[in-house]
């Protein structure tokens, strides 16, 4: 398989993954619903398609042998954006039947122990339906990706680095195995070369089991920063989703959605897709989180440079914040 179609290629992920691909050497097609927002260069085939338009979805699989489905309809922010997820999905694995395709790669989210949030329940529908048809589907169930442009990491960023100080009710000890942007691409690269005689799911978990905690402290760790918390048993996680609304640059519906995905651990059944691929993830939490920071720094637009001033007036005015800085500052002048 040479000819490959990734949709959503302009979305978090996919931006990603389209170099890789190749880098890889594949033919690579890419999808957008705005030309303007695709890359530049003969090295990619650049299509306008809307998932939703049949006729464009038929133009852009023709001639694939295989596709990543990678679109989302919850980050637009619409109501209702299940039965729109599930009635693409319906209509992707009958045109990509139509089509020839001997391969889908669909990226989803990993299925909770317990009950599902609508957006879980959403992605897991999703697979679902796919591997419905008569295409073979592999279905690869992440948790948090990590890595600047990404919902989920905006949101661990935003608090760990503007909440003056934490009251954490019990639900953010839930757990989950976050992984890295760089290793979730290889995930996915390597998945057109596995044995896939019929459909199959793999949790693609990162090397580390973390608590939403255990994320917050870390994340601001890492700038010197330790936040002033204190645990309480009771407030929800949908009245604790209204911090958001005051600290996260994300859009609160959307954060919203994500952060009921909490109510439970995230973890997965196996890891036994990186033994079918022959790699291990490589990056741990804290240098995925690293990378993700010097990413949003690096690149010096207006709304990054507009948060780290707000940052460091709340650094300023908020006591303990920065204490493990101005610790070892001191220790240095000290000769520590």
């Amino acid at each position: 398989m040479r000819r490959v179609l990734v949709t959503g290629a302009t979305g978090f992920v996919g931006r990603a993954l389209v170099p890789a691909l190749v880098d890889a050497g594949y033919d690579v097609r890419a999808t957008t619903r705005d030309l303007r927002r695709g890359g530049q260069g003969a090295s990619v085939e650049w299509v306008r398609c809307d998932v939703q338009d049949r006729a464009e979805l038929e133009r852009a699989l023709e001639g694939m042998e295989a596709a990543f489905f990678l679109v989302h309809g919850m980050g637009e922010g619409r109501r209702g954006y299940a039965e729109m997820e599930s009635r693409v999905a319906l209509s992707f694995r009958e045109a990509a039947a139509r089509a020839g395709l001997q391969r889908i790669v669909y990226l989803g989210g990993v299925a909770p122990r317990e009950s599902a949030s609508e957006h879980l329940k959403s992605r897991l529908s999703v697979g679902a339906i796919l591997r419905g048809g008569s295409v073979p589907v592999l279905e690869l169930r992440a948790s948090m990706i990590i890595g600047y442009g990404s919902a989920s990491w905006q949101i661990v960023r935003d608090l760990a680095m503007r909440l003056p100080a934490m009251v954490l009710p019990a639900w953010t000890m839930s757990r989950t195995c976050p992984l890295a942007i760089d290793d979730a691409v290889v995930a996915l690269v390597r998945g057109l070369l596995i044995p896939l005689p019929e459909s199959a799911c793999y949790d693609i978990p990162g090397p580390e089991e973390v608590s939403a905690r255990d994320m917050l402290s870390r994340v601001a760790a890492l700038r010197g920063r330790r936040i002033p918390s204190i645990s309480v048993p009771f407030l929800s996680v949908s009245l604790s989703s209204w911090w958001l609304k005051l600290v996260t640059r994300t859009d609160f519906s959307l954060a919203r959605e994500l952060v009921l995905g909490l109510t439970s651990d995230l973890l997965p059944e196996s890891d036994r897709y990186w033994d079918e691929i022959g790699v291990r993830p490589k990056l741990g939490f804290d240098e995925a989180a690293r990378r993700a920071l010097l990413v949003e720094e690096g690149r010096g637009d207006k709304g990054s440079r507009a948060a780290r001033v707000e940052e460091s007036l709340v650094q300023l005015v908020s006591p303990g914040l920065g204490e493990e800085k101005r610790d070892r500052e001191k220790s240095r002048r000290d000769g520590g």
